[in-house]
């Protein structure tokens, strides 16, 4: 069994209140789980509201497999044109960790 996470650090655009971060997190979420079938949420800022982190969790038996899904996860967030994406913290726990 393999577990790979992500936490995406974001700066949103032309947001100027929590309600206007909710309507730009939220979509963003929403696709990561439909497309990936991810377990994905906002986990920090969320008293701010140009900034946020988005962090997502995927198990799977396949290492190549988990890490496709990492990387289009990635690829996906880094494409919306409504956040800009300041850093991405990836971890990837397997069979091995003690």
């Amino acid at each position: 069994m393999y577990v790979g996470t992500l936490s995406f650090d974001l700066l949103l655009g032309d947001v100027h209140s929590l309600k206007e971060k909710r309507s730009v997190v939220r979509p963003i979420v929403a696709e990561l789980q439909r497309k990936y079938a991810v377990s994905a949420a906002e986990v920090d800022h969320a008293d701010l509201h140009r900034r946020t982190i988005i962090g997502l969790a995927v198990v799977s038996g396949d290492a190549a497999h988990l890490t496709d899904v990492l990387d289009r996860c990635e690829r996906l967030v880094a494409a919306r044109p409504e956040v800009e994406l300041l850093s991405v913290r990836r971890r990837f726990h397997g069979d091995d960790d003690d």
